[in-house]
């Protein structure tokens, strides 16, 4: 796992872009798996910004979302489909036909069948070849709570009562907070060929500690990392705040072997 400390969220966010925008450049068709939330909204800001101003295209890639809240339809304001389209769709060149987001309002009685099907349509785009994330206080990735199989694959999971408290910003006052959600399992995020992990603010501390330099544990989700060949943790300061090893992070990103 390589951990890069940037000053700021927003540090970070860019050095993460440009990875993504040097993946997109060598390979047009790539697949991205993207995450929710505040924390990658710096990052695809600046995606944004790349193909406005440089011409980064995003005409041939294919994206799979991580999740959605079990019972929104895609218009709901709260919908991380509206989310996907306010934050990244609408402003760059993407091919709706490529654009894969769980669906809140699948009937009961076809979840299973539903959930096979979205791990099928990964696998028919050639598996995901860089997943963007974030870290829950709580050290979950995706939806997937602590307690989560390592091994778990798309499904439906309960939130936590602390994922819905952190999430109650993003919903009207007299909306409900989902209970239950679509996401990807840890094994699925595991396949992907490289991982991009956000982590920013000291909320975020403890569970980036415990998920970089704790044992592994489905206690905390975003430990199963430690595990991937090729996972880059974006952290600001405040984030790094509670790693014991900082210096050494430090150390090893500027002295880092050029790319060729």
């Amino acid at each position: 796992m390589e951990v890069i400390i940037q000053p700021d969220a927003h540090s970070a966010s860019v050095l993460a872009a440009r990875h993504i925008a040097a993946i997109l450049r060598r390979q047009p068709t790539a697949t991205l798996g993207l995450a929710t939330g505040s924390s990658p909204l710096a990052l695809y800001a600046e995606l944004i910004r790349l193909h406005r101003e440089e011409g980064l295209s995003f005409q041939h890639v294919t994206t799979f979302n991580l999740d959605e809240y079990l019972g929104l339809p895609p218009s709901h304001s709260s919908s991380y489909h509206t989310f996907m389209w306010q934050n990244l769709f609408r402003h760059i060149n993407v091919n709706p036909a490529r654009v894969f987001i769980p669906s809140g309002k699948v009937e009961a009685s076809d979840l299973d069948k539903y959930c096979a099907r979205y791990e099928e349509e990964i696998r028919k785009a050639g598996g995901i070849d860089l997943q963007v994330l974030g870290i829950g206080g709580n050290g979950h990735i995706g939806f997937n709570e602590p307690g989560s199989s390592l091994s778990s694959r798309t499904r439906i999971k309960t939130l936590a009562p602390q994922t819905m408290e952190d999430n109650r910003r993003h919903f009207d006052a007299n909306d409900p907070v989902p209970l239950h959600v679509i996401t990807m399992g840890i094994g699925t995020i595991l396949e992907a060929g490289e991982i991009c992990l956000l982590g920013f603010g000291e909320k975020k501390a403890q569970a980036v500690a415990a998920a970089v330099e704790g044992p592994l544990s489905s206690y905390v989700p975003a430990s199963a990392l430690q595990l991937h060949q090729k996972a880059v943790v974006y952290l600001d300061e405040a984030a790094a705040s509670h790693l014991h090893h900082s210096e050494y992070y430090h150390w090893v990103h500027r002295n880092k072997p050029d790319e060729h």
